[in-house]
């Protein structure tokens, strides 16, 4: 919504109820295929998936520059981030495709490094500064509202050479970082993401090799960076909450991904085990902010410390929080964030190393082999699981209203991308029916991603972007393909097309 909500902590729970009121009763109105008329449509991109200029400008090092440049060849195809799409120098021309699209929103991450190049604020950098001041003023000026992601996994290296996010001291590293962004940007940002994905950045202290900082510290070095970082979140917003709201107008949350793991029978066993499993994916994040109660999810709490115990460890795995920090975490948000791709059969099991959280959860995910495979592999078209991860949002978190910043699908760079233009067609009919039918409060949605951009461990040789970009071009061109154009329609007129709703 354009509305500005202030919520300080008197009135933050009545505002909230007051924001899903609304969006639940504005769903409920709308014909099929129709979305409210104030829902936000946009596109996300990520800093180090898309800006290049990795040594330019007063950037620092991060994480991921040091991983490709220390150990080449990394990726699939032996790229990286270097120049990726060019768009710290293409920004104008990324403006303006997204304008093309007919977005409210665009969302994009500033990179750490960029900003502070050791992560401390005893160097900032102007022309960091400069270079977000002229991408947020664009974007305005084309009336598309920002919304920016602080931390998209590019940790500046000097920080992970005092640790990283497993170092508790991190927190208090972000929350001055945070300052510096609420000083330059928040009088024009009304819309805020601490973290994107922590499940996944925690992962590169797992021993994941396609994740920075490609860290082995599975079952311990991961619990800790998630400590940490849910340490870091409320310190930044509590900032924002007592020093900036009543000036700013804005909004502060976090996007978790929300994989969904279904029971592969309705064994009761398989049941616990999927629920487990949502628990330790998504709820390890969620539980501690988005509840009443507060703290890790007890089924978390009490299987990391039975493990731990069983394996000899004179203490849990898990960092468990004192009741100050359970108080101080809980309630630290204005909106759930929420990225979802697909999801997967899980039952009862055994996966993972020892130790680690997936032998922690003791379930097993699966795959549904009937349903579309994107070019990643690990990415199934299965738009019934998105309502389901919806619903059960509401039900973990109620009172919330969900953002949804990444959805997609991926292929190996078509033009006329049908399968693209299918899963959007299908995970969005989906979303409408958990809004209409179930009363769900989505307030707003961001398709994951402008640009054919770096992905990670796989390169260039899966795309998600809704534009084609040739990287054997030194100009990085942009060609749109069809589902931009499909899209457009949409974000345009906020009307699904009817043939993909049942």
């Amino acid at each position: 919504m354009r509305t500005t909500v202030k919520m300080t902590s008197a009135t933050r729970a009545h505002s909230l109820l007051l924001l899903v009121a609304s969006t639940a009763a504005w769903g409920v109105a709308q014909d099929a295929g129709q979305f409210p008329a104030d829902f936000l449509f946009g596109v996300a991109t990520a800093s180090y998936q898309i800006e290049g200029a990795w040594n330019e400008g007063g950037k620092g090092e991060n994480i991921f520059d040091h991983m490709f440049h220390t150990t080449p060849n990394l990726t699939t195809d032996g790229t990286n981030g270097d120049v990726a799409c060019d768009s710290y120098h293409k920004y104008e021309t990324d403006i303006e495709l997204a304008k093309n699209m007919s977005v409210d929103v665009y969302r994009l991450s500033i990179a750490w490094a960029r900003i502070l190049p050791t992560g401390d604020i005893n160097n900032i950098n102007q022309e960091g500064i400069d270079y977000y001041n002229n991408v947020i003023d664009g974007l305005l000026a084309n009336d598309i509202e920002p919304v920016i992601t602080m931390f998209h996994w590019d940790l500046p290296q000097k920080l992970q050479d005092i640790g990283g996010w497993p170092n508790p001291r991190l927190a208090d590293y972000f929350v001055e970082y945070a300052r510096v962004l609420y000083e330059n940007y928040g009088d024009r940002v009304k819309w805020w993401q601490t973290f994107n994905e922590p499940a996944s950045f925690v992962a590169g202290y797992s021993g994941n090799t396609a994740i920075a900082p490609a860290i082995n510290s599975s079952g311990v070095g991961d619990y800790m960076a998630a400590y940490t970082l849910l340490k870091a979140h409320a310190a930044a917003y509590r900032l924002y909450d007592e020093q900036y709201r009543a000036t700013q107008q804005g909004k502060v949350g976090i996007t978790i991904n929300v994989m969904w793991y279904e029971p592969a029978t309705d064994a009761q066993a398989d049941v616990d085990a999927a629920e487990r499993k949502n628990q330790f994916y998504a709820g390890l994040y969620g539980h501690p902010i988005f509840t009443s109660e507060g703290d890790y999810p007890a089924v978390v709490k009490q299987r990391v410390a039975e493990n731990s115990q069983a394996e000899g460890y004179p203490r849990s795995r898990l960092i468990e929080f004192t009741p100050e920090e359970v108080e101080y975490i809980k309630g630290t948000a204005d909106f759930f964030g929420l990225n979802h791709y697909t999801s997967y059969p899980t039952t009862e099991g055994v996966s993972g190393s020892n130790p680690s959280m997936d032998l922690d959860a003791g379930a097993v995910a699966g795959d549904y082999t009937d349903y579309p495979l994107a070019a990643s592999s690990w990415l199934r078209s299965v738009p019934w699981g998105f309502r389901k991860t919806l619903n059960w949002l509401v039900q973990q978190y109620p009172g919330y209203p969900i953002f949804v910043m990444e959805n997609g699908w991926s292929d190996t760079g078509e033009l006329d991308d049908q399968g693209r233009i299918d899963y959007y067609g299908a995970y969005l009919a989906e979303m409408l029916n958990a809004m209409n039918e179930d009363g769900v409060p989505v307030i707003g949605y961001t398709a994951w991603s402008l640009l054919d951009n770096f992905e990670w461990g796989t390169g260039f040789t899966t795309r998600f972007g809704l534009h084609y970009v040739d990287i054997t071009d030194p100009d990085r061109k942009r060609t749109p393909k069809a589902s931009s154009r499909f899209l457009e329609e949409i974000f345009r007129t906020k009307t699904l097309p009817a043939k993909y709703m049942r």
